[in-house]
């Protein structure tokens, strides 16, 4: 998976691309510790992410977690197959998801 940081202020954009399988999670996670230092604002765009693992839902849910203490975090350009995953899963009622 890949990922491309856009940092403004406290508001912070990542823009996923690729798969978020239990490996990508794993990297993933521990980054978001350290990038959400300081923000108030996450937005998460899925415009070019093909797939969700249980863990990156897991990951999706902690960092949901982490931002409402600290500000808010969004779902962007959640596509149809990742839509229904967290559809499924009952995420799309624990997270902010605009299309």
């Amino acid at each position: 998976m890949e990922i491309i940081k856009e940092l403004a202020g406290t508001s912070l954009t990542l823009k996923l691309s690729g798969r978020l399988d239990t490996v990508a999670a794993a990297d993933f996670d521990r980054q978001l510790d350290e990038m959400l230092n300081g923000v108030e604002a996450l937005t998460l765009d899925c415009t070019d992410l093909a797939y969700v693992a249980s863990s990156g839902l897991r990951t999706f849910l902690k960092a949901q977690k982490r931002m409402n203490k600290q500000g808010h975090m969004v779902l962007r350009h959640v596509n149809e197959a990742v839509k229904e995953v967290l559809s499924m899963t009952g995420f799309d009622d624990l997270l902010t998801i605009e299309k």
